[in-house]
């Protein structure tokens, strides 16, 4: 993933400070991020959800809203409308670079800001909200105290997080005014709600309403004990995923035609975790983790290297006595292959000392009313599985540093 610093202007005309995480490979989709209140592009959960959806090639704009993060202007003098506005100012941006987002993802209050803006964006195909208020208005419980001194002095600097933030009146009587439930109603674009049940900031209930208020197609996902900002690292990696995974069914992912020289297409794998070794592995519009185990410093999230290569061995030899059997007509039901992988001495005439080889040792089983010499023939073609012979025989890898 490439991340590029951008700004455009936002609705009052003020620098937005953004960043734009591209694919490394084919850019197939664009998506628009909308942090939640208060908060900022960079938080981790927004960091993790951008990665994840560029290794599938699907580029996304997170940005700082107007007098946020590292955004220009007043945060006092904006309201729940001006967001909105700002996240049109951004789709008008992507629009402008030849790519217009198709899915708005929106965190909290961006979550709600998602819902209204979507009716007005054309080309959004997908629209998901992370633990948003089904009422805007719901975000001034975090300041309730305040509420009487906004109201009399139009302002009031309010502790949110640790943090001292500048509340207008402007604001207040813009969330109260707001009413989502038609503009949900109304949505041309697939839903995906995300909520844990033990948010303490933004209660499950609102996102019963939002989903109730949706018509289909639309999913709903807990995310189990995650709080509201998605903290751990576990649960923004499931966020991520599960959006993915969601998302590919509505924007239509399609990867071109595989590069001259590389049938397979191009495999990517790059670091999801660089604390520790999980790596995000892309095949395609297709993808899995890899991982090593807790007691090699791993966390135990996806196969190993190795298990990775006996899978391919495994799914290859199951894959040729399939279409050898069908071929011939035979009544071959099912076929499992177990695969295990160890490192073993063994003595190799052309050196006088023993040397390390790689054993894979593979158990083949067959279901079906077959002959004795019809499995023998199924253990013969066995050996005949492409990924088998490519590891028997003698590979050579060519790397460059790029």
């Amino acid at each position: 993933m490439t991340t590029e610093p951008v700004t455009f202007d936002g609705h009052s005309g003020d620098p937005l400070s953004a960043r734009l995480d591209l694919p490394d490979g084919p850019h197939l989709a664009t998506a628009l991020f909308a942090h939640c209140f208060t908060c900022s592009k960079d938080i981790p959960a927004a960091r993790r959800i951008a990665a994840r959806l560029a290794s599938m090639g699907i580029a996304v704009l997170r940005f700082d809203f107007t007098g946020l993060g590292h955004s220009k202007g007043e945060f006092a003098n904006t309201t729940f409308t001006s967001n909105v506005d700002d996240l049109h100012a951004a789709g008008d941006y992507l629009a402008g670079r030849g790519m217009a987002p198709s899915l708005l993802i929106g965190h909290s209050l961006g979550g709600a800001a998602v819902l209204r803006a979507a009716e007005d964006m054309d080309g959004v195909k997908a629209v998901v909200t992370i633990g948003a208020p089904y009422d805007p208005e719901h975000v001034t419980h975090n300041f309730a105290d305040a509420l009487a001194d906004i109201e009399l002095e139009g302002t009031a600097q309010v502790d949110l997080g640790g943090r001292p933030i500048t509340i207008g009146n402007a604001f207040v009587q813009d969330v109260k005014a707001q009413v989502l439930g038609p503009a949900i109603k109304n949505l041309k674009a697939a839903l995906l709600v995300m909520h844990g049940p033990r948010d303490s900031v933004v209660g499950i209930e609102n996102a019963t309403n939002i989903f109730t208020a949706a018509r289909h197609p639309k999913s709903f996902v807990t995310l189990d004990d995650a709080d509201h900002l998605i903290t751990e690292p576990r649960d923004a990696e499931y966020a991520a995923d599960v959006i993915a995974a969601w998302a590919g069914r509505y924007l239509h992912l399609t990867p071109p035609a595989p590069p001259i020289g590389a049938p397979e297409g191009i495999v990517r794998v790059s670091e999801a975790d660089a604390a520790g070794f999980l790596q995000d592995v892309q095949t395609g519009p297709h993808h899995l983790l890899a991982d090593e185990p807790l007691a090699y410093g791993g966390t135990n999230r996806g196969p190993s290297p190795y298990g990775l290569l006996a899978a391919g061995l495994g799914a290859c030899t199951s894959m040729t006595l399939r279409m050898y059997a069908r071929r011939k007509g035979w009544p071959l039901t099912h076929v499992s292959v177990d695969v295990s992988h160890d490192k073993v001495h063994a003595q190799d005439a052309s050196t006088p000392t023993p040397a390390n080889i790689d054993l894979f040792r593979r158990r083949i089983t067959v279901t079906g009313d077959l002959s004795d010499d019809q499995k023998h023939k199924l253990l013969e073609i066995a050996d005949k599985c492409p990924v088998h012979k490519t590891l028997e025989a003698s590979s050579r890898v060519e790397t460059e540093l790029v």
